[in-house]
This record gives C-alpha cells, sequence and structure tokens, in this order.
C-alpha cells in the first residue's frame, strides 16, 4: 500500500468544511492531516479536536506551521486577495501545493507562481473542481468520441442572484465576497469556474468580444455580461454570466453544444443528468453523480498526473481578465491562452 500523503491546511472555513474535508475523509487512505492553521485559532482548535490532533499541531500564523519537516502538501483555502501571497510562500518554503481558483488575482502574479513552481520543482494542483467533474467529464468524452459529430457551436447561460445568496448561509455570505479588492469581483471569483468548462470542453481561446451591463454594487462591475468566443479549433459560442438574477424559466437555458450529428443539453452542473438529442431523431439520457470534482481531484493530486495545473489556471485567468478589458476597452482581445 503506498504512503499517506502528510497534509497541512491553512484556512479552515466554508470551503474546507464543505468542499475539501468531506473528499479528504473518503480518501483517508491516501491523506493523513498533520497541522492545521487559521488566522481566527478557535476555528483550527475546534476542527483539530474533532479529529484528535494536539495543540501542538495548531496554528493561528501559516508561516510557522509551513517550517515544518512532516508536511509533504499544503492545501490552501483563503480569501483570492491572499491566495498569491501564501502560495508564494508555501512554494519558497519548498512544500507542494494544492491552491484554490484563482491561485493568483492577476496573469502576473500567476506567471510568478509558475515559475517559482518550475525553479522549486514542486508539484501544485490548482482545485478547479469543473475539471474534475463526472458530467464535464463525460461531456468531454462524448465529444471527443464524435458522437454528435462535429461541435460547431455553443450557448452557455449562467444566472446567479448574488444578492439573494448573500442572506443565506452561503459563500456569498463572506465580507471579502462582498467587497472585493481583487479585479472582476464575483465574475473572478464565481465565473472562473465556467471560463474552465469551456476550455475544458473546447480547449485553448483564440478571440473574445464582450459587452457588459454595468452596475453600482461592488461585488460585480457588471449586472450581465455576453460574450462571443472562437477556439483554436474553430468552435464558436457564447457565454452569458447574470450576477445578480437567476433564469425564472425552468428548465433554464444552460448549456448547448451544437453538433453536425447531434445537440448535447445540460442544465446544470449540479442537475446529473445529460439529455442528448441526435439528428436521426433519436433521443439519449446519461445520469452522472454531481459535485464528485472535490473527491477526484484530491484523488488526482495523490495519484500524480495533474489534469487542472497552474498553466491551465492561466489561461482561465487570463480569459477573465480580456473578457473584462474587451469591455472596458470595447474592442475583440486576441491571444494565446496558456
Amino acid at each position: 500500500m503506498a504512503e499517506k500523503l502528510r497534509l497541512g491546511v491553512i484556512g479552515i472555513g466554508f470551503a474546507w468544511d464543505r468542499l475539501h474535508y468531506p473528499a479528504f475523509r473518503e480518501l483517508a487512505d491516501k491523506y493523513e492531516i498533520k497541522a492545521v492553521c487559521n488566522k481566527t485559532v478557535d476555528k483550527a482548535q475546534g476542527f483539530a479536536k474533532g479529529i484528535g490532533l494536539g495543540d501542538e499541531n495548531i496554528y493561528s500564523d501559516y508561516r510557522e506551521m509551513i517550517k515544518r519537516d512532516d508536511l509533504d502538501v499544503i492545501d490552501v483555502l483563503v480569501p483570492i486577495s491572499e491566495n498569491f501571497e501564501v502560495a508564494r510562500d508555501v512554494l519558497q518554503a519548498g512544500k507542494n501545493l494544492i491552491a484554490e481558483k484563482p491561485f493568483a488575482s492577476t496573469p502576473e502574479a500567476a506567471k510568478e507562481l509558475i515559475a517559482l513552481k518550475n525553479n522549486k520543482q514542486l508539484k501544485v494542483m490548482v482545485a478547479e473542481n469543473l475539471r474534475y467533474d463526472e458530467g464535464a467529464g463525460m461531456i468531454k468524452d462524448i465529444l471527443s468520441s464524435g458522437q454528435i459529430g462535429e461541435v460547431i457551436q455553443f450557448v452557455y447561460q449562467k444566472g446567479a442572484d448574488f444578492e439573494k445568496e448573500k442572506t443565506k448561509d452561503t459563500f456569498a455570505a463572506k465580507e471579502w465576497r462582498q467587497h472585493p479588492v481583487f479585479y472582476g469581483g464575483i465574475f473572478l471569483d464565481g465565473g472562473i469556474h465556467d471560463i474552465s468548462l469551456m476550455r475544458f470542453l473546447f480547449g485553448d481561446a483564440e478571440s473574445v468580444c464582450s459587452v457588459g451591463r454595468p452596475q453600482r454594487e461592488e461585488d460585480c462591475p457588471y449586472q450581465a455580461i455576453s460574450s462571443i468566443l472562437q477556439f483554436q479549433n474553430g468552435v464558436i459560442g457564447s457565454f452569458s454570466y447574470l450576477s445578480q438574477q437567476a433564469e425564472f424559466t425552468k428548465p433554464p437555458v444552460g448549456l448547448r453544444i451544437f453538433g453536425t450529428l447531434g445537440d448535447i443539453y445540460l442544465e446544470d452542473i449540479k442537475s446529473g443528468t445529460l439529455q442528448i438529442h441526435y439528428k436521426d431523431g433519436r433521443k439519449e439520457q446519461k445520469s452522472f453523480r454531481p459535485g464528485r470534482g472535490y473527491y477526484h481531484e484530491l484523488s488526482n493530486f495523490y495519484d500524480g498526473n495533474i489534469v487542472s495545473t497552474p498553466e491551465k489556471e492561466l489561461g482561465d485567468i487570463q480569459l477573465v481578465f480580456d473578457i473584462l478589458k474587451s469591455i472596458e476597452d470595447r474592442e475583440v482581445k486576441r491571444y494565446v491562452a496558456q
């Protein structure tokens, strides 16, 4: 049996409690939690007590924790504005890293982390769960097999009522999300998932042209964003992001992919169902387990052949910036993504 990876955790909050820790529990044969850190140390103490960690393994300053020589990997779950600094310190300490998305709030900072990772020859995975989602993987397999023929076009619409979510026990209720100090606000925070999904399915983008409806709210510069994208493989599509309103009509537009032999419809990545309509009139419905991306990403890190690399994440961040800059500059952005 392979040895367990010895894990240190920075940030005992929502993402840890609701996303990463449940997956680590399932992967108890692969990981051992050795140390935890949180600015509010009582949160770290409460968690540590629950799993039997002693006081000597609890920290309020992550810089002290990463000095330890008995940690194989550090899982970082901090606000976006802190991602770069913490990730940089972890890498400089010579530790392998599981980083939350986006692992830096600008393309330039992301490039700096990649250079540091390469120089230190460390293993880094960005925890972009949609690259490991079973529904996304199913769509990618269908596209790769030619089951719906040549992909021509797609339509993707994502809506979220951020104002409503603020009042609930959700990620949106966090103060740093409501008053972001990073470019793009919740579009960088949440929209990057959708960007990663499109790049996972269609590859690198070649150009993007976007428009936006401005708003006064701090959390996002635009109430609505609409983009026309062309990918290097010739696929074109439209992507619309609503930050303050979910769709009222059911089923929603969701993701629709149009091929020469058939179409794919995904209502939502959490729906667990994929619908395929073929040119010859046949219909097919496929089921998948939603929400399994967190388990698969952490399992992938352990196995070593990382899918969600920092280089892929740089491409996601760059496309987010290109969409926003296209709105600001009123011009088409052309580039080669990572």
